[in-house]
């Protein structure tokens, strides 16, 4: 009787102490934690006393030599363990001095050229009394090449319309972020006499975002996602473009089911304040030429890395009020990502004056920055539409890779 009486107790101890462990320990954080994911020597200590994986975690940084094809390497790891001496993951990291960056906040204008032209729409072409059309080319495509030219604009296209004589142009385009070779036959139009592609194009796009954040070298990382043509959906890619100073007409609100937005205007061809070279999924990238009324050198602070980003109170910066501020707001949930994504955790806005103001997150804030613990750690990238007063952000360190 007191043999199974022990073995009892002990039963009930080991599951008390199971339920105790897997209550105070965030195993589905950890275990999705990726590779080469970049740490500082400040986020491990706060992983470590602020306890981010849990109660009886402890994280620790080792080197490793690596043996791939014969040749030697240094790796560091970041090693957890349970209880202090209980290994339950390791992964490769890069370990790397803090970053400071000068916060941004403040509405842009951008003007973008792209890298061959959009395909947003197809039309009929009259030949020989018949309407043809083309069996190729599709909405959202991105021409870039016809006979191996590059294209950019629509006197690319005519040009080569005018010297292929009717005989089939060999095309190169984009579709799904997937490069694709075609045959394509030209349409004679019998009331021009000039030959088409029965499509319609562009090959420019503008909009209005937000700067998030400037480095000491001058390059800019700004609204949080990528551009996309406002038709299509499809993202841009940039040949080159600028950035504009903005100037806000005013707020529409944002209501539920119904996306707010800053009515804000600004002139292309005036002078820019800087240039655009990469339009990424995580934001849109490039150099300030001209820093006037765009850096403040007193807001300015490190960049967390992702794995520090946490649930609880964090703030947004924006210059919705006319003047940059800071916004409370609350990190609801996060997402450990091997790959960028301008999805990387939600927030809710608590701030009553932001409320007042927007009614949320509204068009045109995405890129405000978003700090915790006095830490970048990403920006504003999308609202939800049921809840304006609900958003998505992008880690900082994903745009931070862009420009780095």
């Amino acid at each position: 009787m007191v043999k199974k009486f022990i073995f009892k107790l002990l039963g009930i101890i080991l599951c008390a102490c199971f339920v105790i462990t897997v209550k105070n320990v965030d195993f589905k954080n950890i275990f999705s934690i990726g590779e080469n994911i970049p740490i500082t020597i400040s986020n491990l200590d706060k992983i470590n006393s602020e306890k981010l994986f849990g109660s009886f975690v402890d994280s620790k940084l080792t080197e490793d030599i690596w043996t791939t094809g014969g040749v030697k390497e240094k790796k560091t790891s970041l090693v957890i363990k349970l209880f202090g001496f209980i290994p339950i993951k390791k992964t490769t990291v890069v370990v790397c001095d803090d970053k400071n960056v000068y916060l941004g906040g403040i509405p842009l204008g951008f003007s973008v050229t792209t890298k061959g032209v959009i395909v947003v729409g197809t039309n009929s072409v009259v030949s020989n009394s018949d309407e043809k059309q083309n069996d190729v080319l599709q909405t959202g495509d991105i021409l870039t090449k016809v006979n191996g030219i590059d294209i950019f604009n629509v006197s690319d296209i005519k040009q080569q319309l005018d010297e292929c004589n009717g005989e089939e142009l060999d095309i190169t385009f984009i579709r799904d972020e997937k490069e694709m070779n075609a045959k394509m036959k030209p349409i004679l139009d019998s009331q021009t006499n000039e030959y088409k592609l029965g499509i319609w194009i562009r090959n420019d796009a503008q909009g209005i975002g937000t700067l998030t954040f400037v480095t000491e070298d001058n390059e800019f990382g700004a609204l949080g996602h990528a551009i996309t043509d406002f038709e299509t959906g499809v993202e841009v890619p940039v040949n080159d473009g600028k950035i504009y100073p903005c100037t806000t007409l005013g707020i529409t609100k944002g209501t539920k089911g119904k996306a707010g937005e800053l009515r804000c205007l600004f002139v292309q061809g005036s002078a820019s304040k800087g240039d655009i070279d990469k339009n990424t999924n995580c934001g849109v990238f490039g150099e300030i030429t001209d820093s006037e009324n765009i850096i403040d050198t007193n807001l300015s602070c490190p960049v967390a890395s992702r794995l520090v980003v946490k649930v609880g109170k964090a703030k947004i910066i924006s210059s919705v009020s006319g003047v940059r501020e800071e916004y409370e707001i609350e990190i609801i949930k996060t997402y450990n990502q091997n790959n960028s994504s301008d999805k990387s955790f939600i927030f809710r806005v608590k701030d009553k004056r932001l409320l007042d103001i927007t009614g949320g997150i509204v068009q045109g804030m995405s890129g405000s920055p978003i700090v915790q613990d006095g830490k970048l750690i990403g920006a504003v990238t999308h609202v939800f539409l049921y809840d304006p007063t609900k958003g998505y952000g992008v880690y900082s360190d994903w745009m931070l890779d862009e420009v780095s």
